[in-house]
């Protein structure tokens, strides 16, 4: 018993004058997701996505969650945040703005994992050689998505062509006249484009 005690003791003591502290597991989520393959920084965050919130020297509070149908995220102490129409970057700060009432100085990086939403795609169809869904990134006009896609095919009809638009839940179809933009200059129908638009190129009349 006495052998026993003063082992105790020592040990103790060692620990006092700054013996190392036993090692403990590193956390799982201690360090940032990797973002999914084609996402760019700008990524517009729409639904079903899926994201990680990345809180540093607080892995209790780092989480992954999918983006919601209603667009929201609930992370903990953050609860029903806005996450439609953000960017990652965007969505970071307006949480570390939340947690900054509990914890200090708060450093918060959100990482997309899983880029499921069409909401942030550009969609290109009809006469076009290469007819693909875009990533949307912020600044895109009509002749950025053109370019993307190898330009028109042969029979397109470039001032025929239309943008698809949905605003309040109906599809707004706006004019494009392709063929004045690239062959003339003419950059009034060159507009900026919105998460998920559709641009579409008909075939021209024979």
């Amino acid at each position: 018993m006495l052998l026993g005690f003063v082992l105790a003791v020592a040990g103790e003591t060692a620990f006092a004058q700054g013996a190392p502290a036993p090692a403990t597991a590193t956390p799982a989520n201690s360090q940032p997701a990797t973002p999914a393959a084609g996402v760019p920084n700008d990524y517009i965050i729409g639904p079903g996505d899926v994201i990680q919130v990345f809180v540093w020297r607080n892995p209790e509070l780092t989480t992954t969650v999918p983006v919601r149908p209603d667009g929201k995220v609930s992370t903990p102490l953050v609860e029903d945040m806005v996450a439609v129409g953000k960017n990652p970057s965007a969505l970071a700060r307006d949480i570390e703005s939340v947690l900054a009432a509990y914890v200090r100085s708060p450093q918060v990086n959100v990482i997309v994992t899983q880029a499921a939403s069409t909401f942030s795609q550009i969609k290109v169809i009809g006469q076009v050689n290469k007819p693909q869904a875009l990533p949307y990134r912020e600044g895109m006009t009509v002749i950025d998505v053109v370019l993307a896609v190898g330009g028109l095919a042969p029979f397109a009809s470039g001032n025929r062509a239309k943008l698809i638009r949905t605003e309040n839940g109906k599809p707004r179809e706006i004019p494009v006249k392709i063929n004045n933009i690239v062959n003339k200059g003419d950059m009034r129908t060159n507009i900026p484009l919105k998460p998920g638009d559709v641009l579409v190129i008909p075939e021209s009349f024979l």
